[in-house]
């Protein structure tokens, strides 16, 4: 499961919803064809519009794993849940990755004022530096199928608006538009509406990979940091201004708290 699911049952919806958002429940078609209506109303083409929706049906399998989730870190204490991801095969390789990045990350320190050591841990702890799982679901169809159900449906309304934005700015096609059961997508697994919000092309191609571009992912999760509140040169450990900045990232204190032990150790 993405380390991000949690939050994103969270997060704000950043793409406001026209008056006429789609019914949820009911018919699939029916529903689908009221969010074609909104995303041209929220300027998405046809032509983006003709490659995503034809065809998609609700996955269940979706639906069932968010039905089932209470949360991941309710049940774990912040000592149980870092025991099982501060782990040295993770700290060794990242450590090998800041050698390896250090010009990078240098440049992203200097520009966002976050870290290098917190933005390495946040890389690692989500998908173990894309080695890991960045999920395997086609994200259309999982938000598609999560704004039908009516549990969060505005949420999802707008994160599948912001998934076809996505695409028609050219920073993904549609065959890589893949993640995790929420929508999730990347490396660091940004939310659709994060990724138009947050992403940054800092390889300078002209467009926001973050799926492929280490540039792109690294300086995307230090915008989101800064752009939230992150005060450079400032700590960043439990009961600070930085650690509340990082709720944006992550709404649980276990896992912001583990994110900061991760950091630490690699300052040794």
């Amino acid at each position: 499961m993405s380390a991000r699911l949690f939050a994103a049952l969270l997060v704000t919806v950043f793409f406001a919803l026209p008056a006429s958002a789609a019914q949820c429940g009911g018919n699939f078609n029916s529903f689908m064809a009221q969010m074609t209506r909104d995303a041209q109303a929220q300027g998405i083409s046809q032509a983006v519009i003709g490659q995503a929706f034809p065809g998609l049906t609700p996955d269940q399998n979706v639906l069932a794993f968010d039905r089932r989730q209470k949360g991941m870190f309710h049940s774990k204490s912040f000592e149980e849940y870092a025991r099982t991801r501060v782990i040295p095969a993770r700290i060794n390789r990242a450590k090998k990755l800041m050698g390896t990045h250090a010009a990078l990350l240098a440049r992203i320190e200097r520009q966002f004022g976050v870290p290098k050591e917190l933005i390495m841990a946040i890389w690692t702890m989500e998908t173990d530096n894309g080695t890991g799982d960045m999920g395997k679901l086609p994200v259309v169809r999982t938000l598609a199928s999560l704004a039908w159900d009516c549990r969060r449906t505005d949420l999802f309304q707008g994160e599948l608006i912001a998934a076809l934005k996505i695409v028609q700015r050219g920073d993904l096609p549609l065959r890589d538009l893949i993640g995790a059961y929420a929508g999730e997508i990347g490396q660091t697994q940004f939310l659709p509406s994060s990724y138009i919000k947050y992403g940054v092309d800092f390889d300078g191609n002209g467009h926001v990979d973050l799926r492929h571009s280490v540039p792109d992912v690294l300086a995307s999760t230090a915008n989101l940091l800064k752009t939230n509140g992150w005060r450079a040169g400032q700590p960043y450990g439990e009961g600070t201004a930085n650690f509340d900045a990082m709720r944006e990232w992550n709404h649980s204190e276990v896992y912001r708290k583990t994110l900061v032990l991760f950091a630490e150790q690699l300052q040794r």
